[in-house]
């Protein structure tokens, strides 16, 4: 078996078990084989290709794994739930009475609701959400 083929191997090889760890240790070691898949193409002895293939996984596992590790997991907070109503708008499906309960439509949704200012929001009125407390919302 030649030795791009093996080199190829390798880096799916690598790419494979990246998969199931998702850790990016693998793909570093995927491109380190990467690398010495073009050495071996252009016809580099195989010492000079390990070689080639340690020095690239370990230059990607200090430089490229961080930044990666960083993108991925430095993303902003989403909220989720309830919580992602809050700041949202909606059309008063019941008349919300004051210091009472009614009923707001949010993307298609139902919502038992409070007035934040604590007078009468009548029927078809749009509305914001400002707060919640479990699963009733404040609006105004």
């Amino acid at each position: 078996m030649s030795l791009p083929i093996i080199w190829t191997i390798v880096f799916f090889g690598c790419l494979i078990i990246e998969l199931s760890s998702g850790d990016f240790y693998f793909v570093c070691f995927a491109l380190g084989a990467l690398a010495s898949l073009i050495a071996a193409a252009l016809d580099v002895p195989l010492l000079y290709q390990l070689l080639i293939w340690a020095v690239a996984s370990v230059a990607c596992l200090v430089f490229v794994r961080p930044s990666l590790i960083k993108r991925l997991h430095n993303r902003k907070e989403r909220k989720s739930n309830a919580d992602a109503l809050i700041g949202k708008t909606g059309i008063v499906t019941e008349t919300i009475p004051a210091g009472g309960h009614g009923y707001v439509q949010i993307d298609g949704d139902q919502w038992r609701s409070v007035s934040a200012e604590d007078i009468e929001i009548p029927k078809g009125a749009t509305v914001t959400v400002t707060a919640r407390e479990s699963i009733v919302l404040t609006v105004k």
